[in-house]
C-alpha cells in the first residue's frame, strides 16, 4: 500500500442524499456515479441497501455501472442489515461492506441501551459476518469524536483482531476539535497492533465548521482515506467537502500527500450534484462557490491583474473554471475598467479612462454590478 496515497471515499450518494429533499432515483445515482467514477475518486458508498427498495437498487444497479472504483454498501451490525447488502453487492467487481455501531457514552447509554462490553460483542459479530461475503470490510465506530480513546481502542483493536480492512473513526457530531481529532487518530495508530495493515479513515460532520480541518489532521495524523461528499453536502450542516480536502492535498505539497481525483473535473462534477439534488451551492464556497475566483475589490483587482497569484492560490483552471471574474461595483478601480473594456475591444487612453470613470462611479452607485452591456453604453458617450 502507497503510504502517501489519500483513498477518496465519497458518500454523496449516501450520507449526502441525507439531506431533506435531496433524494435522488437510481437513475441519477447511477449518473453522479459514473461522473465521480470519471472524478478519480476510489469508493463510492453507493447507499443503505436495508433502508429501502430504492437503496437496494441503487447499489445494485452502480456495482453494474462503475468498473474501477470500490463500491459499499452501508449497514448496522446487525446480521440482517449485512446480509441485505452483500446481495445488493453482488453486482460489484469490487465490493465493500461498512459496517459498525455507537462507540461513545452517549450512544452506548441513551441510544442502543446497552454496555460497553456488548459494544464489543457486536462489532466483532458484525465484522466476521460481513468477511463471510466480501474480503473487504470496513468498520465505522459511530461517533468516535466523543469516545474515550481508550475504549474506542479496545473496540478497533477487536474489529481488526476479526479482520476489518478499514477502520473509519468518524466526528459524527463535529465535536472535535482539529488538536483533538488529530490525537485520537495518532493514539489508535500507536496503541492498536496490525493497525498498520489497514486503512484509518476519517469521516468528520461540519457542525462547527471543522470538518475539512479535522479531516487534514486525521491524514497528518496517519489516515490515509477521507470519507466526504461534493460540495460538503450531508446531515445537518454536512460533511468533509471533497473539492476542499482535494485541493488542500494539491496546494500543500510538503504534506508528501496526493489522491487519485482529476481536479478539473471539481467545478463540472459539482454543478452536476447541485442541479440533481436542487442543492445551491453558496457562492463564497470554497472552490467551487460563483465568488470562489472573482474579485471585486479594486485594490484585488489591481493585483490579480497584474499576476494572478497575488490573490488567487489557485489557479482556476485546476478546478475547471474558465478564468477569473473581474467584478465591477463602486469599489473597483481604473485598472479592473481598463481592463474590462479591453476585453471588450476598447484600448483606452488615459485621458479616455479618466474620462468614463466618473461616470462608471455614478453607474455602479446605482447597481450593484455594472455589466458589459452598461460599458457600451459609456463607450457610445466617449464616441460622440
Amino acid at each position: 500500500m502507497n503510504t502517501n496515497q489519500v483513498h477518496i471515499f465519497d458518500t454523496t450518494l449516501r450520507d449526502g442524499e441525507q439531506v431533506p429533499g435531496c433524494k435522488l432515483d437510481t437513475k441519477q445515482k447511477v449518473i453522479i456515479a459514473k461522473q465521480l467514477e470519471l472524478l478519480g475518486v476510489d469508493v463510492i458508498e453507493a447507499g443503505f441497501p436495508i433502508s429501502s427498495p430504492g437503496d437496494f437498487r441503487s447499489v445494485a444497479e452502480i456495482g453494474k455501472a462503475v468498473k474501477d472504483v470500490i463500491v459499499c454498501g452501508l449497514t448496522r451490525a446487525v446480521m440482517k442489515d449485512i446480509d441485505v447488502a452483500a446481495e445488493a453487492l453482488q453486482t460489484a467487481q469490487r465490493p465493500r461492506i461498512h459496517t459498525g455501531i455507537g462507540v461513545s457514552d452517549s450512544h452506548i447509554q441513551y441510544k442502543l441501551r446497552t454496555t460497553p462490553e456488548k459494544i464489543i460483542e457486536r462489532a466483532v459479530a458484525a465484522v466476521k459476518h460481513a468477511k463471510t461475503y466480501v474480503e473487504d470490510v470496513e468498520f465505522y465506530a459511530e461517533d468516535a469524536g466523543r469516545a474515550d480513546n481508550e475504549f474506542l481502542a479496545r473496540v478497533i483493536q477487536a474489529v481488526v483482531d476479526a479482520g476489518a480492512t478499514v477502520l473509519n473513526i468518524p466526528d459524527t457530531t463535529g465535536y472535535c476539535l482539529p488538536q483533538e481529532y488529530g490525537a485520537k487518530i495518532a493514539y489508535l495508530r500507536d496503541n492498536v497492533n496490525g493497525i498498520h495493515n489497514c486503512i484509518l479513515s476519517t469521516h468528520c460532520h461540519n457542525d462547527l465548521g471543522l470538518a475539512t480541518a479535522n479531516s487534514i489532521a486525521g491524514i497528518q495524523n496517519g489516515a490515509r482515506q477521507i470519507e466526504c461528499t461534493i460540495n460538503g453536502i450531508g446531515e445537518r450542516a454536512g460533511n468533509t467537502s471533497l473539492e476542499e480536502v482535494v485541493m488542500i492535498m494539491r496546494q500543500h505539497p510538503s504534506l508528501g500527500l496526493y489522491t487519485n481525483v482529476n481536479s478539473k473535473l471539481l467545478l463540472e462534477t459539482s454543478h452536476m450534484v447541485s442541479e440533481s439534488m436542487g442543492m445551491m451551492v453558496q457562492p463564497n464556497k470554497a472552490i467551487v462557490g460563483d465568488n470562489a475566483f472573482a474579485h471585486s475589490s479594486g485594490i484585488h483587482q489591481d493585483g490579480v491583474i497584474k499576476r494572478r497569484d497575488t490573490y488567487e492560490i489557485i489557479d482556476p483552471a485546476e478546478v475547471g473554471v474558465d478564468q477569473s471574474k473581474i467584478v465591477l461595483t463602486a469599489r473597483s478601480g481604473r485598472a479592473a475598467l481598463a481592463y474590462r473594456f479591453k476585453n471588450l475591444g476598447y484600448n483606452l487612453t488615459k485621458v479616455q479612462l479618466d474620462e468614463v470613470y466618473q461616470e462608471f462611479l455614478s453607474i455602479a452607485d446605482e447597481k450593484k454590478e455594472v455589466e458589459d452591456s452598461d460599458l457600451e453604453q459609456l463607450m457610445k458617450g466617449v464616441a460622440a
